[in-house]
Formats: C-alpha cells, sequence, structure tokens
C-alpha cells in the first residue's frame, strides 16, 4: 500500500515540543570560556530546580478542584474558595514557571522557517530579539507587576470575585518574582546565543 516510511527519519519536533531542550545543566561544551560555563550553569540549574518545585502546586490545585467537584455533585454544597484557590494557584505555576519553560525552550515560537537557518544566523537574530523585544518588556513588566503587588500588599487587597473575599497580595507577587525569573533566564539564553554566533552551533 505505497512506500515505507522509515519512523526514526520523521521530525517530530513538534509533537515532542515538551522535550525539545532536554540537556542537563552541566552539559556545556569544553571550549567555551569558564565565565560562561558558570553563568550558564547556574543560572540554568536554579531555573530547572525552580521549575519543578512549582510543578508541585499542581497537586493543591488538583486537589481543591476534585474536592469542589464531589461536594458540588454528591452533597450540593459547593465552596466559595475552589475558584479562588484554582485560579491563584495556577496563575502562580504559569508565572514561576515560565523561566522554566524558556531554559527547555518549549515557548510558542514560529519557527518554520527558523528551523532550516544555520546555528549562527539562528543564534543572532535569538540575540538581537533578546535585546530589541525580550528584556526591555520583561524589565517593564517587572517594574509595573511590582508596583502592582505592593500596592496589593500595602492595601490588603481582597478579591471581590468570589464570597471568600481571598487576599491577592500572594499571587500578584509572582508576577514580578516570574518576570525576575525570566530575565535572569535571559541572560543564560543570551550568553547561548553568543557563543553560537561565534562557533556556529548551540552549546545545548
Amino acid at each position: 500500500m505505497g512506500d515505507d516510511v522509515d519512523i526514526s527519519k520523521l521530525d517530530i519536533s513538534d509533537e515532542m515540543i515538551a522535550e525539545r531542550r532536554s540537556a542537563a545543566p552541566d552539559d556545556l561544551p569544553d571550549d567555551m570560556p569558564d565565565w560562561m560555563r558558570r553563568t550558564i550553569f547556574i543560572i540554568d540549574t536554579s531555573s530547572l530546580w525552580i521549575g519543578r518545585i512549582a510543578c508541585w502546586l499542581l497537586v493543591p490545585l488538583m486537589l481543591a478542584m476534585v474536592y469542589e467537584v464531589v461536594v458540588r455533585k454528591l452533597f450540593i454544597a459547593p465552596t466559595d474558595w475552589a475558584y479562588d484557590i484554582s485560579r491563584m494557584v495556577s496563575g502562580g505555576m504559569f508565572m514561576v514557571g515560565a523561566a522554566y519553560a524558556l531554559l527547555r525552550g518549549v515557548h510558542i515560537r514560529a519557527d518554520f522557517l527558523y528551523r532550516l537557518w544555520r546555528p549562527r544566523n539562528q543564534a543572532l537574530v535569538d540575540a538581537v530579539l533578546y535585546i530589541i523585544f525580550f528584556f526591555p518588556a520583561m524589565f517593564f513588566f517587572f517594574l509595573v507587576s511590582y508596583d502592582y503587588a505592593s500596592v496589593a500588599w500595602i492595601r490588603w487587597e481582597l478579591s471581590m470575585d468570589t464570597a471568600w473575599m481571598a487576599p491577592v497580595a500572594p499571587v500578584r507577587t509572582a508576577m514580578p518574582l516570574g518576570a525576575a525569573l525570566l530575565i535572569i533566564q535571559g541572560i543564560s539564553e543570551f550568553l547561548k546565543c553568543i557563543y553560537a554566533i561565534k562557533n556556529n552551533r548551540w552549546p545545548i
């Protein structure tokens, strides 16, 4: 029924996007300058462990949702806190885990042309975009969200979406924290671009 296809030669990078970059933080080339290797290792290791810790936020999130479904459906006793908990925990997990996603290379990008370029050209485009867009946008987001979170702590703002009226300061703090972690991880990614521009190959 037609020609046989060698599955091992198929490009499945999109289907396996969650594993796009799975190398360990210490898996760096020997010809990389020591200062660059140490910087990348420290940043990548920190992002890796912060991402792993953030994953554990799934546990209280799932418990809250399961509890809400059970008591709502079986006992007709909906909670007044499950919605706030699920929204705040998922938002905090998203923000704190963003640097881990950048480390693993799984942020959405239109790379149908990019993937065909030489590593040097890829790195050059990435480096320019980091300087022009990424770092300015993240610094701006950090400043705005820092003020946003500070006001929430000072005024001890409460959520008006539900009768529970949960304090919003903790989850708003995840916004500047996530921005700061993205900026730090961006430094590591920029250094990888510098290496790739010089050597025409990605270090990881």
